[in-house]
């Protein structure tokens, strides 16, 4: 008997699909290990006899953060690196504070959809969608914005005073990519020969830039 391929797909992908998600937690917790040298996806846990109240707790994002740099703004994380116990959580925050005219510049989140709650304030914030189409609003205290995960995003304080917001995110480490920085100032560098052409601008002007956001020594 002969059996159609085509008939079976949507079964394989039914058998395949909880293997493609991440897995169920399979203990209470899982406190990660920051000082183990152990190589995993995520961090090793803790002994249990070795965890205790202050793995779960931060209080980083009580007070605002100092915007006195060249964008006016400052990210301050409480992810798994500042806060052991959400390990194999899958959730995180942040708090970002902006000067007035400051600037949280283009970057992406490769592991992570964002959510914003402005805090106080008023933000022009905004993402780009593979088809090149910008998403944009602006947002003020209490409001909330959504950046789905891995496109170009930003915040800009619009107003003529401090604005922060709170950062949520479904990744216990969303990683961050500032796309001038990682073109620019990455180390080794990007040859000139590809971001003069991609930016269709002189070697020049593409050194000038790199002096401006290589990595400080």
């Amino acid at each position: 008997m002969k059996v159609c391929v085509s008939s079976l797909l949507p079964l394989f992908f039914l058998f395949l699909s909880p293997a493609l998600a991440d897995p169920d937690l399979l203990q209470d917790l899982c406190v990660a290990d920051l000082n183990s040298t152990a190589k995993v996806n995520g961090f090793p846990c803790k002994p249990a006899a070795a965890v205790n109240e202050t793995d779960f707790f931060f209080a980083g994002l009580a007070n605002p953060g100092a915007t006195n740099n060249t964008m006016g703004s400052l990210v301050t994380g409480a992810n798994v690196e500042k806060i052991p116990g959400l390990n194999t959580l899958g959730v995180s925050l942040s708090r970002i504070d902006y000067a007035p005219g400051g600037l949280n510049p283009p970057h992406t989140h490769p592991r992570a959809t964002e959510m914003v709650f402005v805090l106080y304030g008023t933000l022009d914030v905004g993402f780009i969608t593979t088809a090149n189409k910008l998403i944009s609003k602006t947002i003020s205290q209490g409001e909330i914005f959504v950046f789905p995960r891995g496109l170009v995003h930003f915040q800009r304080n619009s107003g003529k005073v401090p604005a922060a917001v709170i950062a949520a995110f479904n990744s216990q480490l969303p990683g961050t990519q500032s796309i001038a920085a990682t073109l620019f100032g990455s180390t080794p560098s990007v040859p000139d020969a590809v971001l003069t052409k991609a930016f269709q601008v002189g070697t020049k002007e593409v050194e000038k830039i790199k002096s401006r956001l290589a990595p400080k020594k």
